[in-house]
């Protein structure tokens, strides 16, 4: 019996981890992979049973889990893109999904035939998406212009408000059932869950603040202070008020995300490795946890009303909610084709299903399979199309040409300068306020952050973005980065600055650093030195008459190749590892030494 727990438990965790990294090496949704994994290691092959491997503590560890992924999403909200975005997404979270609601209420009720009290209870449970699904396909997908961050701030938002909905809709129908009047009772109880989420969250925030800013917790603590503090907070508003948990820890990540008192980065990295390992965890259970005879409740209804879904619910609630706002076309369209189902809602109808049984309520096992389908449906759908969608629409680009450059100081602006002054997306990260400060004077793109935190990909607008510069004089900084980026963008558009003598083993391996940038031994101090000894970013068209090699006879040798731009646009950066041979027709930018060409103008 150990041995068999033992074994059920670690295929768990190993199922769960490779279905994560399978999904990044072959480009697809890890979610998808992970309910796919689930199901066969559950009712198709029976290896892995949640019922006798956790047994009562399944569904208390699941929503513990769930807690603290929403804690983290919380953490990723930023007030002042709430103040760019706020109305669509309030319009989205009250208005759009009452209106989906509705939608596919009448369609379980229509196409799958449930009764009107399922039904209802259905499409409260499926008005959620979730940061485990939307974060992903954003990440993958990479879109400009407000989509994104309305995606994003919708499917952190909705989850508690869509777990709060469905939890006053099963109180609504035990209370009819009991022929009690609900009305009164779920007035109530909805502004119980609103009082004591928000009360909790706050004061949970307080807490940790007022704790971390005073030094009574060490730094090897505070990580798990933090996750004690979810928990504490979470289970005691369940406590106070049921399902007031979600909406709490939401409301306390927000509250950590945008105080000014004490730094939550190292907070913001732990919690987001711990959510990786939880969204696998999760899901293998959740999957495995389906019975062989929900598998039958799926068949061409259930495929009729996916399609209602997609096609009819989700635009339809968009553009209810988006009438009269400055949102453009091409981003409610998109939005409306950005709807996947994710963790909550396969975890709220397990939980549900379970206390329909207890009341004596029939169709449990419906709501269980078809929320499954659903999530495996609309993640499947979304996640495979998303890209192309975006790429049709012009909110992605094919291979997006931009560059990241990790460290702003006065040269690399100059860089920058030199690549937006030619039509190229540019941003900057930076952690010192000096150089961010300067950067925004001179109107570049900045974010004043770490490069190593994973939110930073989630809050940096990297649209129109593939490539990535790490400049900054450390050198262990720079292999971090490109190994951090790795994940983002392809390898061969991944470069750093040469290291430092005998600051690198030679034999570092290859994969655990950039492409050397600009050529081999080109080093920050060698950087710096040719930028403060007048060297200069030279613009130069190459053609026939004038090809690279008159340039470097012009210029005495002292030139150093930074960066090529073919006609047809395409940036290509000058590598140790790769020279690209300029032809005629490309625009080459350079560093140059101007000895003979004093009235030069500096491109930076």
């Amino acid at each position: 019996m150990v041995e068999e727990t033992l074994i059920s438990l670690s295929a768990v965790i190993v199922l769960g981890i490779t279905a994560q990294w399978l999904g990044w090496r072959v480009r697809m949704p890890s979610i998808l992979l992970l309910l796919i994994f689930g199901i066969l290691a559950g009712p198709v092959l029976g290896w892995i049973k949640p019922d006798e491997l956790l047994g009562p503590l399944l569904y208390p560890v699941v929503s513990l889990a769930v807690a603290v992924i929403l804690f983290e999403g919380g953490l990723s909200l930023s007030f002042k893109e709430f103040r760019a975005i706020g109305g669509v997404v309030v319009r989205l979270v009250t208005l759009g999904m009452l209106a989906a609601w509705l939608i596919i209420s009448l369609a379980a009720y229509g196409v799958l035939g449930l009764t009107w009290q399922l039904a209802t209870l259905l499409g409260a449970v499926l008005v959620v998406t979730g940061p485990t699904v939307i974060a992903p396909m954003l990440r993958h997908v990479r879109p400009t212009g407000q989509s994104g961050a309305i995606l994003k701030w919708e499917g952190i938002v909705i989850d508690p408000i869509g777990a709060m909905l469905a939890v006053l809709v099963f109180q609504a129908i035990v209370l009819y059932e009991t022929e009690l009047e609900p009305v009164a009772a779920v007035a109530l109880s909805l502004l119980r869950t609103i009082a004591v989420g928000t009360g909790a969250g706050l004061a949970g925030a307080l807490g940790m603040v007022l704790l971390m800013r005073r030094g009574w917790v060490p730094d090897f603590l505070q990580n798990p202070v933090a996750l004690m503090f979810v928990v504490a907070v979470f289970t005691g508003a369940n406590l106070l008020q049921t399902e007031a948990g979600l909406l709490a820890v939401t409301i306390m990540g927000f509250a950590m995300a945008n105080q000014r008192k004490i730094s939550i980065q190292h907070i913001v990295e732990f919690k987001e490795n711990l959510g990786v390992m939880l969204i696998a965890f999760i899901f293998i259970l959740l999957a495995a946890h389906l019975k062989p005879s929900d598998l039958d409740h799926i068949g061409f209804s259930s495929f009729i009303f996916l399609a209602i879904l997609i096609l009819v619910a989700r635009p339809m609630s968009v553009f209810l909610s988006t009438v009269g706002t400055r949102l453009s076309r091409k981003d409610k369209i998109f939005i409306s084709w950005m709807a996947p189902r994710g963790i909550v809602a396969a975890a709220v109808a397990s939980i549900f299903a379970l206390r329909l049984e207890e009341v004596g309520l029939p169709g449990a096992d419906v709501l269980v399979s078809t929320t499954f389908f659903v999530v495996i449906g609309t993640v499947a759908v979304y996640g495979l199309t998303a890209e192309t969608v975006a790429k049709r629409l012009g909110l992605a680009q094919a291979n997006p040409e931009g560059v990241i450059l990790l460290g702003a100081r006065f040269w690399a602006r100059r860089i920058a300068k030199a690549l937006k002054d030619e039509g190229f997306s540019v941003m900057l990260v930076d952690n010192d306020l000096r150089n961010v400060f300067a950067a925004r004077m001179e109107g570049l793109p900045v974010f004043y952050a770490s490069i190593f935190a994973e939110n930073v990909l989630d809050q940096v607008e990297i649209g129109g973005i593939g490539k990535l510069l790490a400049l900054t004089s450390n050198d262990d900084a720079n292999s971090l980065a490109a190994i951090h980026f790795s994940r983002v963008f392809e390898r061969s558009e991944i470069f750093q600055l040469a290291p430092e003598e005998g600051k690198l083993p030679a034999e570092l391996s290859p994969h655990l650093r950039g492409r050397t940038v600009f050529g081999e031994g080109m080093t920050h101090a060698q950087l710096t030195q040719r930028f403060l000894s007048n060297w200069i970013i030279k613009k130069t068209r190459l053609s026939r008459d004038f090809n690279f090699e008159s340039l470097k006879n012009h210029y005495h040798g002292n030139v150093l190749p930074l960066f090529l731009i073919g006609e047809s646009g395409h940036l290509r950066v000058f590598a140790a590892d790769a020279k690209p041979s300029p032809q005629a027709g490309d625009v080459l930018l350079s560093l140059v030494l101007p000895e003979t060409e004093p009235s030069s103008v500096q491109a930076g």
